[in-house]
């Protein structure tokens, strides 16, 4: 395959921060790609040099080939962006809005209006933009990015903060675009996310690249983890690594969130055992290893902290 994006030892430093550190990436024609990683992992800097928003300290980006900073006018019209935080003009409609993106690429009002049909607001023309809700607010900020139908769409966190609906949505949405041969690049701090949409991830942290694969290739090297989960407060987290330790498991990640607290081992014997004689069992799940365990064990902390 044609590689749309590669970068090659990039670096950004703000001031004493180095927020992207080494990134190198090969970004193959038609991949859908995950940036993954916690917030301030240097997910949304590495983007914004990828599409020549921020000019690298040191390192090569191309894009089809191309530098993209300095701004290149060849290769802006051939990307698509969508940012982590959208900001509509608020005496615009929703309709006025997309034809307005539209018109800085020449693209006529009813290919527009046909975007805005495509991402399923359409009957929510007339509204002004800056009333729509989260959920309609990320569709309308990825129309106006694909509204010029660019080969290589941005996209920064675009379900951060919508519901589970909204969120399965804009799913279907992206895979949508990614089967007709556009390039997608996706940051995202939801593993499960990634998991179900990402040809190929690369994991992030403090601005370098911990591992790149297919999530499946990634979960396989992990392939023996288990994680057990029991709901929060039955057993605090000190307590559970403490019992663990005397039951003979020297090698478990447990987390709490508040919500689940969650044991990632090889040996959920014992673990189910320590659980069972604590009377802890309530909303007990067991499953395989998933991209959380993948960070988990690249990183040594849990993806949160």
């Amino acid at each position: 395959m044609t590689a749309a994006i590669v970068a090659d030892g990039v670096r950004k430093r703000y001031g004493d921060i180095q927020a992207v550190d080494g990134v190198s990436l090969r970004i193959e024609t038609g991949e859908f790609y995950g940036i993954l990683g916690p917030n301030g992992a240097g997910k949304t800097t590495t983007l914004e040099l990828l599409e020549g928003v921020r000019e690298p300290d040191e390192g090569r980006i191309e894009l089809f080939g191309q530098s993209p900073w300095p701004r290149n006018p060849e290769v802006l019209k051939r990307i698509g962006v969508q940012f982590q935080a959208s900001s509509f003009l608020d005496k615009l409609t929703t309709r006025e809005t997309i034809r307005l993106f539209a018109s800085f690429y020449r693209v006529g009002k009813r290919k527009a209006d046909t975007m805005l049909d495509r991402v399923g607001l359409s009957e929510f023309h007339n509204v002004p933009a800056d009333k729509l809700s989260g959920g309609q607010a990320q569709r309308l900020s990825i129309a106006c990015g694909l509204v010029h139908d660019p080969e290589i769409v941005f996209l920064d966190e675009p379900t951060a903060g919508l519901d589970p609906h909204a969120r399965r949505n804009l799913w279907d949405l992206l895979r949508s675009v990614n089967e007709e041969g556009h390039t997608l690049v996706l940051t995202t701090h939801y593993l499960d996310e990634a998991e179900i949409l990402c040809d190929r991830v690369s994991v992030m942290e403090k601005g370098k690249v911990l591992r790149t694969g297919a999530p499946a290739a990634l979960i396989r090297e992990i392939d023996d983890m288990v994680r057990v989960s029991v709901e929060s407060g039955l057993i605090g987290a000190d307590a559970m690594r403490e019992l663990l330790v005397s039951a003979g498991v020297d090698q478990a990640a447990v987390e709490d969130d508040g919500v689940t607290l969650s044991v990632a081992t090889r040996t959920p014997g014992p673990v189910l055992s320590v659980l069972g004689d604590k009377g802890a069992l309530r909303g007990l799940e067991v499953r395989g290893a998933t991209l959380e365990d993948v960070f988990l064990q690249l990183t040594g902390r849990g993806y949160g902290a």
